[in-house]
Formats: structure tokens, C-alpha cells, sequence
């Protein structure tokens, strides 16, 4: 894994990405991204070294650099799904590869499925804690510390002050955001009601098939991570509806321009 990663940072490095300030991964929500960020380098994947190449409908497979004002991003547009068939490694590969470029702080989004009655199609959660349900951890198996140390504190996995800062944000765009807890599942099928019952229980807000193995190993190379959901479906007691990837998408991108516009605020004003 470490000469891998070094491989495609020196690819990269010479094709004109430099050290970002920001990671981020454009999940769903966050599509509309890209059209904000002054873009200097674009590359599909399949030109990058040990690259995999995302099989899902919706995911761009592109790795973009560029500004958002004076800050520097590098972005995925199109994640790497464990369902997909990779590896947990190849999974969370791109996120090894950003922090050897030099970046420190990643920001993640993901549509997810909401099993609090708070929640509405469309709303936006704010994580503020994950429950990790996958059957595989990003961490299983001996450990490289030149990426970091066997036993990773999970204590603060989403930043408090990244937290606080977007409700501010939020607040002043008059733009209504939830916080609360993310559970991540296998997939890909979307869940039963039995088990949106099981994730209420368990004690989480969400559920998804992403983003926890992303944190988990930015938080192994001592990142700071800043989390958010958009729900595009609900599991709330007494009113599970069927749902499909299409309808998924499609109340993504109704959150998508609200939820761009706020986090290019994040990244310049943080």
C-alpha cells in the first residue's frame, strides 16, 4: 500500500497537483461542487496509477484540483463503494493518496436513508458521530505506521469546531440543518423496515453505505473531518416507503445547490 500511494502522489505531483488544504469526497449533495471550484487539473481515473474506477450511476470518476477562493481542494467526483466488489483498501485508497499529498482536513457527504422523525426528503444532517456496521474494518491487518498507529482514537471523528462553524454558516443563509449520528451498512440493497428499526434502535439518525471507512482511515493519518448526509429517503417508524437508486438521486439533487453554496463557505471562511 505505501509504495502504491507514493506512486500515484509522485504521478500526481507531476501533473500538477500541489498540497491542498482540503480533501473532499463528492458524494451525493454535493454534485454541484464542482461548478464553484476554479478547476487547474482534472484527470479521470483510470489515467491514475493503482486508481480504481467507480462502477456506480451518478459517480463521475474524476480527480479534480483547483480553488475555492484562496483555498486549494483536491476532490473525488465519483467514490469507491466496498459493495462495488473492491477491497476494503481500494476503497480507501484516494483518501491515503490525499493526506501523502499534504492535505489535513477532509470533508465527506452521502445520501442516506433518515430513521429520525425529525427528518424530511431533502433535509441535511450535519454527522456528529458514525456507528460502523461494515462487515470489514479499513484497519484489518498489520499496520503501516508510516500512515499511523495500530489503535486509532474515534473519540472526536467528526470536528466540533468544523461542526460549529457550519451551523453559523448554515444561520446565516437561512438554511435548516439537523445534526446527529450515521450508520454505515454494507449494501447495496436499501434497507427493510425491520432494519430501519434496528438503526433507530442502535441509536442512529442515518443510514448509508459510505463515508465511515473514508473517516476511519483519515482519522488513522490524524486528518480532520468535517461529515454530512442528505437525506433522500425515510425509514421513520410507521411510514417506510419503497425506494429506488433514481429516486435517491433525484432528492440528492434537490439538496445539491443549497448544500455546494454552504460548504464553499466552509472552505473559504474555515
Amino acid at each position: 500500500m505505501w509504495n502504491k500511494v507514493q506512486e500515484t502522489v509522485k504521478y500526481l505531483r507531476e501533473n500538477g497537483f500541489s498540497t491542498p488544504d482540503y480533501g473532499i469526497i463528492l458524494g451525493s449533495g454535493l454534485g454541484k461542487l464542482v461548478d464553484i471550484i476554479t478547476v487547474e487539473k482534472s484527470i479521470d481515473y483510470k489515467e491514475i496509477p493503482n486508481f480504481p474506477v467507480s462502477t456506480v450511476e451518478g459517480h463521475s470518476g474524476k480527480l479534480i484540483f483547483g480553488t475555492i477562493g484562496t483555498k486549494k481542494v483536491i476532490c473525488l467526483q465519483g467514490r469507491f463503494h466496498y459493495y462495488e466488489g473492491w477491497t476494503m483498501q481500494e476503497t480507501i485508497f484516494p483518501v491515503r493518496v490525499m493526506k501523502i499529498l499534504g492535505t489535513k482536513n477532509l470533508i465527506v457527504s452521502n445520501a442516506s436513508g433518515g430513521v429520525n422523525a425529525n427528518f424530511k426528503v431533502g433535509d441535511i444532517m450535519l454527522i456528529t458521530d458514525h456507528i460502523n456496521m461494515m462487515p470489514e474494518h479499513p484497519l484489518h491487518g498489520k499496520n503501516d505506521t508510516r500512515f499511523g498507529p495500530r489503535f486509532v482514537d474515534m473519540h472526536d471523528a467528526y470536528d466540533k469546531s468544523m461542526i460549529a462553524k457550519m451551523e453559523e454558516i448554515a444561520a446565516e443563509s437561512n438554511v435548516k440543518v439537523h445534526k446527529g449520528v450515521y450508520m454505515s451498512l454494507q449494501g447495496p440493497t436499501f434497507e427493510t423496515p425491520a432494519e430501519y428499526g434496528m438503526v433507530r434502535v442502535l441509536g442512529a439518525d442515518c443510514v448509508g453505505m459510505s463515508t465511515v471507512p473514508e473517516v476511519i482511515v483519515a482519522k488513522h493519518m490524524d486528518m480532520t473531518c468535517f461529515g454530512v448526509s442528505v437525506i433522500t429517503d425515510l425509514g421513520v417508524e410507521g411510514i417506510v416507503e419503497s425506494v429506488s437508486h433514481e429516486e435517491v438521486q433525484k432528492a440528492a439533487k434537490s439538496a445539491e445547490k443549497i448544500l455546494s453554496k454552504l460548504v464553499a463557505k466552509f472552505v473559504t471562511e474555515y
